[in-house]
């Protein structure tokens, strides 16, 4: 896993979606969509960061648990669309 890319999204995620919680509560494999910490609109917030910051096109049939559901889907999701860190 590209831990550059994971550390840019685990913080966006933290500052977004978490103001004030501590940084350890959000893992890499803490279920985001299942837990409730994204809903619908912090979801689409979330996937233009994405699409802004890593240079990637993320069609709406991709926004699913399997590519959006944790920090180590995101960016394996992100590592197959070719994203530039």
């Amino acid at each position: 896993m590209n831990t550059s890319m994971a550390a840019t999204v685990h913080d966006f995620i933290l500052s977004e979606f978490l103001p004030g919680e501590d940084p350890a509560t959000l893992g890499f494999d803490t279920e985001l969509i299942s837990s409730g910490i994204l809903d619908s609109l912090a979801t689409l917030k979330l996937v233009a960061f994405l699409e802004d910051r890593f240079g990637v096109a993320i069609a709406p049939h991709e926004l699913t648990p399997e590519n959006l559901d944790s920090i180590t889907t995101i960016v394996a999701f992100l590592q197959g669309k070719g994203a530039r860190d």
